[in-house]
This record gives C-alpha cells, structure tokens and sequence, in this order.
C-alpha cells in the first residue's frame, strides 16, 4: 500500500465515508509500448467473443462501419487502439483477424486497456 492510499484510507475514515482505494492497476504513462496481437472489433469480441479467421468477414464489416477496434494481444490483455485523438478504422480493416504489432502509449483505467497514439509497425 503506497502512501497516497493510506491518506485516502485515513481521510475517509475521519469523514465517516467509504474510503477510496487507489488502485496500482489503473496508469497512464509515457512509455511507449509494443504489442503484437489480432486485430478484432471490439463489438463482436464483447458480445460473443468472436475473433480469428471465421470472424474475419463479420470484423472487416464492423470495423468498416466504425464500430469500435481492438487487438488481442498475445500478452493476455485486450487492447482499444486509438490513434491521435482519432479513430483507426480506415487503417486497421484491412488488417481485421490478422496479427500485427503496434506501438504506442498504453493507459489502463478500471478494467480497460488502451494504446492511443497507436502506430502499426510494418
């Protein structure tokens, strides 16, 4: 437990409220990072968990349409991928079920996990 979570912890209790717990898991960085994973629309993968070759055709159709895009990387996690302060769509459907890399800045927020800034490495 760091610091600031003990001045939460001990501010909470004085005011009679629920402490807040900070969670470690929750960044923002400037790291950069590299992932390699499939790029998946991320509609699809929530709902159902579809992704791979099968889906292919159904992925190219909603990341086309704008739906959200995602990677499924090889780490484990599953990435929203932002570009610079805009949407990769356009970039990223020709690539739907195939496995790539990207780099990036990765920010992870209750649960979430994104790369914004996302470059595709070739």
């Amino acid at each position: 437990m760091n610091i600031r979570s003990i001045i939460l912890l001990l501010a909470g209790a004085f005011a009679g409220a629920t402490p807040a717990i900070v969670s470690a898991a929750d960044s923002a960085s400037d790291e950069t990072v590299t992932v390699r994973g499939e790029v998946i629309d991320m509609v699809c993968y929530t709902d159902s968990g579809a992704s791979g070759k099968d889906h292919a055709d159904c992925a190219r159709t909603c990341i086309s349409e704008g739906l959200p895009v995602g990677l499924k990387g090889e780490d484990g996690k599953i990435y929203l991928l932002i570009g610079d302060h805009k949407p990769m769509n356009e970039e990223l459907v020709k690539y739907a079920a195939e496995t790539i890399s990207v780099k990036g800045k990765e920010v992870s927020r209750d649960g979430v996990n994104m790369i914004e800034n996302a470059e595709i490495i070739k």
